[in-house]
């Protein structure tokens, strides 16, 4: 039997990510993924908002996504386009990027990691004892690990087999989204009315990309070329002869999120914890946050450095920030309806997005840098993400999330030199004394005073701020990286 400290079931974006971060750690992990390759049919996701970016730049990738992808200065909020690149940042964008080209990348970097990945083969069971997970394969092999992390989609076979409940809301519209072949010219770009949104695209040479709402709400079944035609014809009068299609998937508006991210030693991420409607792009990078964020508290777990209730600290985190974030696509949802009174509301968004609060509220919330982990009273950047300081170091000029490449804790003195001691800690926690003489300027908050001292976490959020004191620091040493 074949024994990993963790064995992550789907090696999509989510699961490749978990597994960097693993790998990092020098923790022992696989991926088990039923496709023989990483291709990925269709278009699905189509970019990375500002936090995601920021994330992989902490790792050190950021570049390998971007030269690949088109930076874009603005999002929307229920189809109404608003600018970005306003907030502080290096990222301030979204990255156009299809999501077989970010599983690619992530794929290319997982491999340089030296990650097993078990193709071909799907978890079809398992059972959990006081010391690990026996993992049954669909191929009749079976694994060890201490942890399972189910990043196995929104039809999760493993939140069902962990017994997890996956509350929400139905759904109250579909569509069909496909690559296909026509014998008569379209109507290209976008269409909108009674029903819903409607679309032709070009995405190159070769198949074109339809996006057609159907008249009534169906199930997240698997979809058949009669099912597209009748709905195209339902709007278009005609189904313009579609034919020979490379990919056809169906998704819906339904809204749910686990209400538990653990039981025992099995834990979901990704889109196996939460679904929503795909407006506004949010499902890949809200994943690929729960995988940075579970990482490196799983990995210190796995090592004994810290008692698995660290691991209780990932749901006490992700719930809540997904949760809005699910609230903010249903709201989305009801913006892109077609009737008088939606119009109306509509208008009024359109003149609300134009102010420069309201805007910098929604901006926050699209692109994931407005995130706050509730970690207590304190300085405003406690919780929140730490920004990317261009630092003076005794040995020269560095970016601060240079010194998260390898996924480790920080503590970044910012006073005098030689006042901070982090005794037995200093295995574990880098201690930088640098310098920065520029503006702290967080999203969506504005300018903020500078602490003299910072506690960042591999994931890149401040655990603790103070002075030469140290009041707190202890604790938080503690609380984050072990006795």
């Amino acid at each position: 039997m074949d024994e990993h400290a963790v064995i992550i079931a789907g090696g999509g974006p989510t699961g490749l990510m978990l597994a960097a971060e693993l790998a990092l750690s020098n923790t022992g992990v696989a991926i088990v993924e039923r496709r023989e390759t990483q291709d990925l049919v269709g278009s699905r996701a189509g970019g990375l908002h500002a936090r995601s970016l920021e994330v992989l730049d902490q790792r050190g990738v950021a570049d390998r996504f971007i030269s690949a992808g088109q930076v874009m200065p603005s999002t929307s909020f229920g189809w109404i386009p608003f600018d970005v690149d306003g907030l502080p940042g290096r990222h301030s964008c979204v990255l156009a990027l299809w999501q077989k080209d970010i599983e690619r990348i992530l794929a290319e970097w997982v491999d340089e990691l030296q990650v097993p990945i078990y193709r071909g083969c799907e978890v079809i069971g398992f059972a959990q004892d006081a010391t690990g997970v026996d993992v049954e394969l669909s191929g009749g092999q079976t694994l060890r690990a201490q942890y399972l992390v189910g990043c196995d989609g929104g039809r999760s076979l493993i939140r069902k087999l962990a017994g997890i409940d996956f509350p929400g809301w139905d759904a109250t519209i579909s569509h069909l989204i496909a690559q296909v072949e026509v014998t008569d010219e379209p109507e290209w770009g976008t269409r909108r009315d009674a029903n819903g949104v409607h679309a032709f695209s070009k995405t190159g040479e070769g198949p074109i990309g339809v996006m057609i709402t159907e008249q009534h709400a169906r199930a997240t079944s698997d979809p058949t070329m009669s099912d597209l035609s009748n709905a195209l014809i339902a709007v278009y009068g005609t189904d313009y002869g579609v034919h020979s299609p490379t990919s056809l998937t169906r998704f819906t508006d339904m809204t749910r999120q686990a209400a538990s991210y653990r039981a025992g030693r099995v834990l979901l991420a990704g889109d196996s914890a939460h679904v929503h409607y795909p407006v506004g792009g949010q499902g890949l990078n809200l994943g690929l946050q729960d995988a940075v964020n579970l990482g490196w508290k799983l990995a210190q777990v796995v090592e004994g450095i810290s008692p698995d209730t660290l691991l209780d600290t990932y749901q006490a985190e992700r719930h809540p920030v997904t949760a809005r974030a699910l609230r903010g696509t249903m709201a989305q949802t009801a913006l892109l309806r077609s009737d008088p009174r939606t119009e109306a509301l509509r208008d009024i968004m359109v003149d609300l997005i134009g102010m420069d609060e309201p805007k910098r509220y929604l901006a926050g919330l699209a692109t994931g840098l407005d995130i706050h982990y509730d970690l207590g009273e304190g300085h405003p950047l406690l919780g929140r993400r730490m920004p990317d300081l261009d630092l003076v170091t005794p040995d020269g000029p560095i970016r601060l999330f240079t010194l998260l490449h390898q996924a480790r804790p920080l503590l970044l003195d910012l006073g005098t030199p030689g006042t901070i001691d982090i005794g037995s800690w200093s295995d574990r926690v880098q201690l930088i004394e640098a310098t920065y003489d520029g503006p702290w300027e967080l999203p969506v908050i504005g300018l903020v005073d500078p602490p003299a001292a910072v506690l960042i976490r591999p994931d890149g959020y401040v655990a603790w701020t103070g002075d030469h004191a140290q009041t707190g620091l202890t604790e938080a040493l503690t609380t984050w990286f072990g006795p």
